[in-house]
Order: structure tokens, then C-alpha cells, then sequence
């Protein structure tokens, strides 16, 4: 994804292109010398034009020779002055604006003003002066009005020459001008288009814009046409030969970014949007800094609300354990937490890879916080004891686990022992060394599971409240759907898979899933933790389902592809321990509601502890053996939702 914080940039050569207009440096050293020069020259023709309009544009040499130049001298030292006290000696021409013509207007007339409050004083000049001028008085005011006109016009006309000939005339295009539409006729995109005209180095011929608005349809802005409103964007984007799409909405919500998309399907053409309204009007970000747009415009939703005192009072000054530190939701767990300055960060991963790049970003964002990168296989208990025993952690945030349902489809043995097995040991480690707070990261795929790794996610969560009734330690669980482009999931697939030509593999037509960016995840889990007296399983809002296919045609759309045009799109049939549709939701009976309007908690009968217990046992026991059909057996026993059946192989 290119760098959020780029501007419009060109590409290979055209970066020399751009330096070689800059102005020398020798106009730069004197630019304030030249900048008081051009408004001496202003002064002196605004007062001839003055005296000439005065005098019926007759030249005489009773104005030309003994009245203008000793006016002159008089208002070049006022005006100079005056307009000096105005900082009109500083200002950047090219990128002249209102405010400079408002400045140059008050400046203006403030020196009008003086010139004609220090005129009036010349009664008390000497008789040689006041004789000498003595004609000019007839001419004097209307002379001293035309000048505050003129002065203001000569200048403000210079300085839009100034801004014309670098935006028009010194502009350096990069090749072939790529065809450019800006969806959105507000104050977002007039600025934008303003600044595209502003680059020495121009790529884009902007041809117009496109808006919803009714009484902006058929009208002009800053010479270019409003074309029609979004939903017309497909026929005006084959009329007028789009090539790129800039999305200037930066209020606009992710259903309307999405339908902005979905409306130019089938077109071979790139998308940008400009910076969130609270980038720019922070000052973070300017509107010019547009980026391509990404399946998080799309997908994601509303900024989360968050009660961060409470988060803070959680995690600050506290020893903090993250287990699968280097997956995605763990390594973004550990920045969430880094922002709440805590005491020591406990990084643990079984894949030293990850491990290595998650926590040299971290001690490169947090210089000052203590960081532990630790090795440690969760299923290894004593390894586990080792590590609560030596850092005493009090948070404990679990996110380590298998995910990857079809692989665990082939490898049940494992996925109990990682899930199953790397859960109590944790979790026990917590309640034996007195750590405070323990929040297990589940999936939705526990609810009704019909995979290996949901019923394995199922199972750990029962062990987790089950411990909870006795343990001092207070043990919650949060349970969420898919998030956005972790390591694994459809997104960077179907990426992948558009990069190489297709063809982009869904499994079936109608297959649903929940979809959450990361951080969103990460940040509710972490508010959810707070929440918890122990015991709790937390369910957090996934919003609408999407359709895969319905993702996979926006990202090739997005790539700039036609679907099934350009990009073949294949059905290749659910695979073993998939659902059509996922289950979770917020709202029912079986749900109570939170002070928080996208978490609730999911209410559900505890088993008991010496059956559940035995069964996790003999589970786990009978996992060592890899025999599938054992273990599908004991775990309908303890998972009677559970409606997997044995596709697997007859090892793993």
C-alpha cells in the first residue's frame, strides 16, 4: 500500500524535472529585496495612472513635472512603510491566495488613509510647499481614491501572474496527462484541484467533477464541469475516458466509499481518496496527500469509542504478557498496549521470525519501555511456569493460537494440543502466580463449531470459565469474527492472487463472513478486558456480513482490473470444517448487553468442573494418538453444538 503521508508525486525522471524549474538561488538570497522592488514600481505607476485618470488622461506639465514627483516621494515612504508593517514582504506569490488579497486590500487602504490624514497637515507646511501644491488640491482626493484602487489592483494582479505562471507555464507534465475525475464537488475537492494545479510536476488532467448534490448538477467550479452524481459515475467514467478516480469525501463514511467502488465495477480504473477530515483539520495530513484506497476504506467502520481512562488504569505500570506476539492480532495487541504506557512488555512467540521484526518496531516506536522478546512454545508447561515464575506478569493477554481451519481440518492432534493444551497452561500459570487479569482472544467460529479449530477454540473457552469460578485471577474471554488482512486471511490472498493474473479462488457464491480491522479488534478487546469480573465470555458487534465474492470483485476492482474481464474469479467448493455463514451477533437472548453499544456477553450454562475436566484429559490423550475418529467422538461429548463430521485424513 503506498505511503499515506506521500504527496502526488512523479515518477522516475520526473523528480529532475521538478528541481530543475525551481528558482535559482540567487533570486531566492534576494527575494525580499526584489519583493520591496516590484512594490516601489507598483506605487510609482499605481499614482501616474491615479493623476492621469484625474486629469482626463491628459499629460501636463503642471501634474507631471511639479506635483507628481514630490507626491511620489511622499507616498513611496508611507506606503513602503505601511505595507512593510503588514508583512507584505513575506509572502510566497505563487501560492497566493484570499488572505493575501485581503491583506494587500488592508494594507492599501490603510496607507490611503494616513496619506490623506498627513495631507490635511500641509496647511501648516511652509508657503513655498503649500504653493506648489497649491493645484494639486483640487485633484488630491480623487487622485489619493483612484490610487487605493489601482495600488491594490496592480499588486494583487502581479501576484496572480506570479501564481498563473508557475501553475500554467513553468508546470512540467510527466508524459502522458492520466485522465482525472474527483468525486465530490465540496470544499475537499476544489482544494484539491488547487492543488494539483500547484505542482511544478503535473500528472493529471483533471476533466471534472462528480457529486450528489442536485444543485451543484450542470454547474461549473473553477472552470471545470459538475458531470452527474455517483451513481451515473460508470457511464461518465466510459464517456470521458477516466483513467483515475480521486474519492474527495473525507467525512464520508465506508458504506459510501464502498458504493463509489461498487458502482464503477467492470472499469479499468484507479482509486484514490484524499486524508480523514480529522488528519487534515488536525494538520496532520493535507488534502493533496491523497493515497490509493484500500479494502480498509471499505470494509472497516466508524472510529471505536473508547474509555481510555479505563484502559489506561488497566495496563499502565503493569507487567503485561502477549502470547503470539508476532501474529496479526498479537503484534497489534502489543502496540495498543505500548500507547498505555505499562512497566514491561512481555513478547511471547513460538516463530522467531515474527518475534525478531514485532519487537524491533516496538523498541524503535518505545524507546523508553522495557521490552522482553521471549521464545516459548505455549504447549510446554514448564517453559510456560518458567516465564510467569522469572517476570510475574499481571496482565495477561492470550492471542496465541492455531487459526487456519482447513489446515487444522488435517492436523486435529495439533490443534487441541495448541489450543487446548497451550490455554491451560497458560491460563493455570495466571491463577498460580497471582497474575490480576487474563483475557483469552477467541472466534466466532466456536459459536455452533463445525471445524477442528473451532471446537478446540470452544473447548479452551470453557476451561478458561470453568477456572474463572475459583481463581482470584479474573479470566474473561472476547470473541470476534475475521479481521482485514491478517496473515492467512482472504484479503492478502486475493491480493496475491490479482498480482499473478488470476484466476482469484472464492470458495463458494453465497459464503458470508464478518469482517474488523485490526486495531478496531484489538482496541475492543482491550475495553472488553476492563470490563470483566471474571467468567465472562465478551461478544464483540461485527456489523453486516460481507459476501467473499462480493470482496473479492472490490479488491480487483480497486487493483484497476475488470472482473471476470480481466481477473477470472473460481468457485472451488467449501472446504472441510467451513460454514456458509458464520454465527455472531450481539442481539438475543442469549445476549446481555454492556455499557459499551459493540460488546456484549454471551450468557451460557458452565459445565461441571470434574466432567469437563476428565474430558479435556481424555481428550487430550487421545489427540496424541491422531485418531480422528476418537476425537470427534469426545469432542461431541464436550461440545454437544459441535456438528464436524471426519473429513480428514486418517493422519496429520
Amino acid at each position: 500500500m503506498p505511503d499515506s503521508n506521500a504527496d502526488i508525486q512523479p515518477k522516475n525522471g520526473n523528480q529532475d524535472a521538478s528541481e530543475s524549474s525551481t528558482p535559482p538561488t540567487v533570486l531566492l538570497r534576494h527575494r525580499k529585496t526584489l519583493i520591496v522592488f516590484a512594490h516601489i514600481v507598483v506605487f510609482t505607476v499605481s499614482l501616474m495612472l491615479s493623476f492621469l485618470v484625474a486629469n482626463n488622461m491628459q499629460i501636463r506639465r503642471s501634474w507631471l513635472i511639479e506635483q507628481y514627483p514630490l507626491l511620489l516621494f511622499f507616498f513611496i515612504i508611507i506606503k513602503s512603510v505601511i505595507f512593510g508593517l503588514f508583512k507584505q514582504y513575506r509572502g510566497w506569490w505563487r501560492y497566493v491566495g484570499i488572505s493575501d488579497l485581503v491583506g494587500i486590500l488592508r494594507a492599501s487602504l490603510v496607507s490611503t488613509l494616513v496619506i490623506v490624514s498627513l495631507w490635511a497637515t500641509l496647511i501648516f507646511a511652509p508657503t513655498a510647499i503649500r504653493q506648489k501644491l497649491q493645484n494639486v488640491t483640487f485633484v488630491g482626493q480623487s487622485v489619493f481614491m483612484i490610487d487605493l484602487f489601482t495600488t491594490f489592483l496592480l499588486l494583487a494582479g502581479l501576484r496572480m501572474l506570479i501564481r498563473l505562471y508557475h501553475e500554467e507555464f513553468r508546470t512540467v507534465e510527466s508524459g502522458r496527462l492520466k485522465r482525472l475525475l474527483i468525486v465530490g464537488a465540496g470544499n475537499t475537492g476544489v482544494t484539491l484541484l488547487g492543488d494539483i494545479h500547484k505542482k511544478q510536476v503535473t500528472e493529471y488532467e483533471v476533466i471534472g467533477f462528480v457529486d450528489d448534490d442536485a444543485r451543484k448538477q450542470g454547474t461549473f467550479i473553477l472552470g471545470l464541469p459538475v458531470l452527474g452524481t455517483v451513481e451515473e459515475l460508470s457511464k461518465i467514467c466510459k464517456d470521458h475516458n477516466i483513467e483515475e478516480i480521486a474519492i474527495a469525501m473525507p467525512s464520508a463514511t465506508h458504506r459510501q466509499r464502498r458504493r463509489v467502488i461498487q458502482v464503477c465495477e467492470g472499469i479499468k480504473i484507479r482509486f484514490h481518496t484524499v486524508p480523514s477530515i480529522s488528519d487534515i483539520a488536525s494538520g496532520k495530513l493535507r488534502v493533496s496527500q491523497i493515497r490509493d484506497v484500500d479494502i480498509n476504506d471499505l470494509l472497516g467502520r466508524e472510529a471505536v469509542e473508547l474509555d481510555l481512562h479505563s484502559i489506561e488504569v488497566f495496563l499502565k505500570n503493569k507487567v503485561i504478557f502477549v502470547s503470539g506476539a508476532g501474529g496479526s492480532i498479537g503484534s497489534e495487541m502489543c502496540r495498543q498496549v505500548c500507547n498505555f504506557g505499562p512497566k514491561q512488555l512481555l513478547l511471547v512467540e513460538q516463530a522467531e521470525n515474527p518475534l525478531f521484526y514485532i519487537d524491533r518496531e516496538l523498541r524503535y516506536r518505545f524507546p523508553t519501555l522495557e521490552i522482553k522478546a521471549i521464545i516459548c512454545d505455549i504447549t510446554d508447561e514448564v517453559r510456560v511456569d518458567e516465564i510467569f515464575e522469572k517476570y510475574r506478569p499481571e496482565v495477561v493477554i492470550h492471542a496465541a493460537a492455531h487459526k487456519h481451519v482447513p489446515l487444522m481440518e488435517l492436523n486435529p492432534g495439533e490443534a487441541i494440543k495448541n489450543n487446548v493444551v497451550g490455554t491451560r497452561n497458560i491460563a493455570d500459570a495466571a491463577d498460580r502466580h497471582g497474575s490480576t487479569n487474563f483475557v483469552m482472544i477467541s472466534t466466532d467460529k466456536a459459536v455452533n463449531p463445525t471445524s477442528m479449530m473451532g471446537s478446540s477454540k470452544r473447548i479452551a473457552e470453557m476451561y478458561v470459565q470453568d477456572l474463572s469460578k475459583t481463581s482470584k485471577t479474573q479470566l474473561v474471554t472476547v470473541r470476534f469474527g475475521n479481521v482485514l488482512d491478517s496473515e492467512g486471511s482472504v484479503v492478502p490472498i486475493f491480493k496475491k492472487q490479482i498480482a499473478e493474473g488470476g484466476p482469484v479462488t472464492v470458495t463458494h457464491p453465497e459464503m458470508k463472513r464478518y469482517f474488523m480491522t485490526i486495531p478496531e479488534a484489538s482496541q475492543l478487546v482491550l475495553q472488553a478486558a476492563t470490563m470483566g469480573k471474571g467468567g465472562e465470555i465478551f461478544v464483540l458487534d461485527m456489523g453486516e456480513p460481507v459476501k467473499i465474492v462480493d470482496l473479492a470483485k472490490e479488491l480487483i476492482t480497486l487493483s484497476g482490473f475488470s472482473p471476470e474481464e480481466d481477473i477470472e474469479i473460481q468457485f472451488t467448493g467449501i472446504r472441510p470444517g467451513e460454514k456458509l455463514f458464520e454465527e455472531l451477533s450481539i442481539a438475543g437472548e442469549d445476549m446481555q448487553l454492556t455499557k459499551h453499544p459493540k460488546i456484549a456477553i454471551w450468557k451460557n450454562i458452565v459445565k461441571d468442573r470434574e466432567k469437563l475436566r476428565a474430558g479435556i484429559n481424555e481428550l487430550v490423550s487421545i489427540a496424541k494418538t491422531k485418531n480422528c475418529g476418537e476425537i470427534t467422538s469426545k469432542i461431541k461429548e464436550l461440545v454437544p453444538g459441535y456438528i464436524g463430521e471426519n473429513n480428514w485424513n486418517k493422519s496429520d
